[in-house]
């Protein structure tokens, strides 16, 4: 875990209120594993840094893909090529695809393609074989991605498959060895009712909290396992799916 200054390399709006920023930050970069996060400062008027997801990482660089949901990151997005960002990283556990595992299959709903992109392209170097399932509400949220066996589904049917994410799983369980997942509550409540759908195969997943300080001293993002107390930002973010007590992830 480092504290640096990082330098924009560059910003953009990839889709609607979201947007990629390039970071150049060796001593992140560098060490960083695919389902680990960041500790952003976005601002002198803000207290608490952002946490978000490592997106991608390309030789020293990395890039986070965030939305525009607050005054902090309004901030993030208006940094220019050439501005310093605070940043303490990386940060958390990320996702652990066994040795044995050749194909992988990756579940995304809406931002959650931000932490499996990385995965999926360090999965790729290591020579095994993914398949994304990437479900959001419609085409305008679709982001391109590039590299990846990618199955799209979208709510209202303007691309790919009409429905959800989940509804696809079983069609492609056979084929994994490995599940990796990020995206809302909802849909992780989903895929908990429906264990069956798995076949017993692992699955990983990423949770998304509010967090105070990133480093297991404020407790701020407490949930409850299987195995008692954890919190997100030291044992997480990336936790078995049977791991958590769902029921108990109101708040989040």
């Amino acid at each position: 875990m480092k504290q640096t200054i990082a330098r924009v390399i560059s910003s953009k709006q990839v889709m609607p209120g979201t947007f990629l920023t390039w970071l150049e930050s060796p001593e992140i970069a560098t060490s960083a594993r695919p389902g680990q996060f960041v500790m952003v400062l976005c601002g002198e008027e803000t207290v608490l840094r952002r946490p978000i997801s490592v997106h991608r990482v390309l030789g020293d660089r990395l890039a986070l893909l965030f939305a525009v949901i607050g005054k902090g990151t309004q901030w993030l997005a208006e940094r220019e090529p050439g501005d310093g960002v605070d940043v303490i990283g990386p940060l958390g556990n990320g996702f652990t695809p066994s040795p044995e595992s050749r194909n992988l299959l990756l579940v995304a709903g809406g931002m959650g393609i931000a932490p499996l992109c990385f995965l999926a392209e360090d999965a790729v170097r290591q020579g095994k074989n993914v398949r994304l399932l990437y479900g959001t509400a419609s085409r305008d949220r679709c982001p391109v991605i590039t590299g990846i066996a990618e199955v799209a589904v979208t709510e209202d049917g303007s691309v790919g498959y009409r429905g959800l994410v989940t509804d696809l799983i079983p069609e492609h369980i056979d084929w994994a060895d490995q599940v990796f997942a990020c995206g809302p509550p909802e849909m992780y409540r989903d895929m908990a009712s429906r264990v069956e759908m798995f076949a017993g195969k692992p699955v990983q997943v990423s949770l998304e909290t509010r967090m105070g300080c990133g480093r297991g001293i404020c407790y701020a993002c407490t949930i409850k396992t299987r195995n008692g107390l954890k919190q997100v930002c030291t044992d997480g973010p990336v936790f078995g799916l049977d791991e958590i007590v769902w029921d108990a992830l109101d708040s989040l």
